[in-house]
C-alpha cells in the first residue's frame, strides 16, 4: 500500500509542477503532452518500490515506458507553437481571473487522480510475487498491447502526413489504418490498457483490476475521446458524414459499401 500511496504523490505532483508551466505559458493545453508521462512515473515508481516477480516488473515497465514515451512525445510535438485548445480558452473566458486555481483543481488534479486510479493494472502487476514465470496471460497481454501500439503509432504517423499535405486541406482522411476505424488510435490506446490488464491478470486474486480498461475504453467511447472529436468533425469537415456511413467507428472492419446498412 506504501507503494501505491507513494505514487499517488508522484502523480499529482507532476500535474502540479505542469499546472505552474501552465500557468507561465498561459495553455492549459500541455496537460495532454504529460498524460502518457504521467503512467510513465507510475510504472517506474511502482517498479522501484514493489518486490514482485522480476520478469513481470521488467515486462510492464518496459511496455508502459515505450507506450508513455511515445505518446508523450508525439502531443508534445504536435501541440507546439498551437494556440490553446478552444474547451480551455472558453473555460478561461468564462472564469476571467480565476481560472489560474480553477484549472489546478478542475483540469489539473482530476486528471491526477484519474491517471493514478488507472495505474492500479501496473501496481498489481509489478507488486506480486506469483507465478514465479511469464505465462499465457503475460504473452497474451503483452500481444494484446502490441496491436494497441501498433494502431495508435501508425494511426498517428498517418495522419500527421495527411495532414502535412496542403493538398489535404479539409479533407477526411479515411487512408491507411484509417479505412478500417474511424479512430484507430483510440482503438489502440484502448487496445493498450487491455493489453497491460491482461498481464496484471496472470498473478493471483486480480480479477478487480478489470475496471481500469474498462473505464479507460468508456472514456474514449462515450466521454473525452470519440464523442468530442465526432461532433467537431461533423461541423468542420464535409463529407465526414460519408465517411462515418461507410467506416467503423471504433473497431476496425472492412469498409461498408454504399447502401448496406451501419
Amino acid at each position: 500500500m506504501h507503494s501505491i500511496l507513494l505514487t499517488g504523490a508522484m502523480v499529482v505532483a507532476l500535474m502540479t509542477a505542469v499546472w505552474v508551466a501552465s500557468v507561465i505559458v498561459r495553455n492549459v493545453g500541455i496537460i495532454d503532452a504529460f498524460w502518457g508521462l504521467g503512467f510513465v512515473v507510475a510504472a517506474w515508481t511502482y517498479y522501484a518500490t514493489t518486490d514482485g516477480f522480476p520478469a513481470r516488473k521488467l515486462l510492464i515497465l518496459s511496455l508502459v515506458t515505450v507506450w508513455g514515451l511515445r505518446l508523450s512525445l508525439h502531443l508534445a510535438i504536435r501541440n507546439f507553437g498551437k494556440p490553446e485548445d478552444y474547451r480551455y480558452r472558453a473555460m478561461r473566458m468564462r472564469r476571467g481571473p480565476r481560472f489560474t486555481w480553477v484549472s489546478l483543481f478542475w483540469v489539473f488534479i482530476p486528471q491526477a487522480v484519474l491517471l493514478w486510479a488507472l495505474s492500479v493494472p501496473l501496481w498489481q502487476a509489478q507488486r506480486a510475487p506469483t507465478p514465479r514465470h511469464l505465462g499465457a496471460f503475460d504473452v497474451l497481454g503483452t500481444a494484446v498491447f502490441a496491436v494497441g501500439l501498433l494502431f495508435e503509432a501508425v494511426g498517428d504517423e498517418q495522419l500527421r502526413r495527411f495532414k502535412a499535405d496542403p493538398a489535404n486541406r479539409g479533407k477526411v482522411m479515411d487512408r491507411g489504418l484509417w479505412r478500417l476505424t474511424r479512430h484507430p488510435n483510440y482503438f489502440g490506446d484502448a487496445a493498450v490498457w487491455w493489453g497491460l490488464a491482461l498481464i496484471a491478470l496472470a498473478t493471483p486474486g486480480a480479477l478487480w483490476v478489470i475496471y481500469a480498461p474498462v473505464v479507460m475504453t468508456l472514456l474514449l467511447l462515450r466521454v473525452s475521446g470519440v464523442p468530442l472529436l465526432e461532433k467537431k468533425l461533423q461541423e468542420t469537415r464535409p463529407g465526414y458524414h460519408e465517411y462515418v456511413e461507410r467506416t467503423s467507428s471504433f473497431v476496425p472492419w472492412c469498409p461498408r459499401r454504399k447502401g448496406r446498412t451501419r
